[in-house]
């Protein structure tokens, strides 16, 4: 078999921890001797053990002597786990066969010169373009210091995410927000505007799929309009961070005071778009889904922070009579000027066509 073979393996295995390692990245390793696999294991959560040592601990003695394929360069640093090139050698492995460097700067090749300089053969860059996608917000998190933002939004035919002004509505249906609460359970932070809460009150957690993760609840309220009774604050399943700006009172903040709410007060009047994510990254959000309106969606667009859009097109019109589109206005003057999209993916959800794009690509 060939080595394209092996590694294709180790990036299915590390599929099995999406979603579940954050901030860490997802890894996959095998282990190979003789042409046949010997130990396998992937990275299943943060704090865990790493996906090379529950590979070398299936091998066992097996592993002296053969080959080992992962997805991303091994660690070379304490950090919750010790380091896997210090296991890798202690196991007595001949080969190493990374898909791609770590960016991480406590990484970034120092694993593979630690594994070299201790006489391991070590080949870099077989399946690199699948090993970064399967981790492109670990990659974007890394040399960004920036989450991964995804902007979602449900629209008509015609653009529209409602009829009036400010009214909660249904452009969709069950199965589209059955696929909207799977990718909720795959984010760490979910953020609309102090404007939806005001108007629809929501929960913003994953009820509707089998996934436990509850991705963390950010609020955008420059002046702390949020309602000490409203469904975020009372509701208890997960985190809530509200961002506010520099004008609001101690006091006031000290009202919302309990275990499960954090109120963020930036150090400017005003709320942007790029103080909140840099502050978001601090606190090791990799993954950030935008649910806003119409005032937040526009803000990370102009922001040029947004790095994919999923939206979900209804067939319904509305016409122009008081609907609400899903921008504001951008400015654009000529079709020159158009924020670019790449077109990646288009799936149908029963009448309703899901279209993900990448931004500014």
């Amino acid at each position: 078999m060939h080595d394209e073979y092996f590694m294709d393996l180790a990036l299915k295995f590390a599929t099995v921890g999406e979603d579940q390692t954050s901030p860490n990245p997802v890894v996959g390793a095998i282990i190979v001797k003789e042409g046949a696999v010997v130990g396998f294991g992937a990275h299943l959560s943060a704090g865990s053990h790493h996906a090379e040592v529950h590979a070398l601990n299936m091998a066992g003695e097996n592993a002296v002597g053969s080959t080992m394929y992962v997805t991303l360069e091994p660690c070379n640093h304490y950090g919750k786990t010790p380091p896997c090139t210090m296991a890798i050698l202690n196991a007595g492995i001949k080969k190493v066969v990374v898909a791609t460097l770590d960016p991480n700067p406590k990484v970034a090749g120092t694993g593979v010169t630690k594994l070299k300089d201790a006489g391991i053969e070590v080949e870099v860059g077989l399946c690199e373009v699948e090993a970064v996608k399967l981790n492109k917000a670990y990659f974007h998190f890394m040399k960004q210091k920036l989450p991964f933002v995804t902007l979602k939004q449900a629209i008509t035919l015609d653009g529209k995410i409602a009829t009036v002004h400010g009214k909660n509505e249904n452009i969709t249906g069950k199965e589209v927000q059955e696929d909207v609460h799977r990718k909720r359970g795959q984010t760490d932070a979910i953020l609309v505007g102090v404007g939806t809460v005001l108007t629809d009150d929501p929960l913003l957690t994953n009820r509707f799929t089998e996934s436990k993760k509850q991705p963390i609840r950010i609020i955008l309220d420059t002046h702390l309009r949020t309602p000490i009774n409203a469904k975020v604050i009372t509701d208890q399943t997960t985190q809530t961070w509200i961002v506010v700006g520099l004008e609001v009172t101690p006091d006031h903040i000290t009202s919302f005071a309990q275990d499960n709410v954090q109120v963020i007060q930036l150090k400017t009047k005003t709320i942007a778009i790029q103080d909140v994510l840099q502050e978001l990254a601090r606190r090791n959000i990799v993954t950030l889904y935008v649910e806003g309106g119409q005032r937040i969606n526009t803000s990370f667009i102009i922001s040029g922070l947004v790095n994919e859009m999923i939206t979900y097109i209804a067939p319904k019109l509305v016409g122009d009579h008081d609907g609400m589109g899903m921008l504001e206005d951008l400015e654009v003057k000529s079709m020159a000027d158009a924020v670019p999209l790449k077109l990646q993916q288009v799936d149908r959800i029963g009448d309703v066509i899901k279209v993900i794009s990448g931004v500014g690509v």
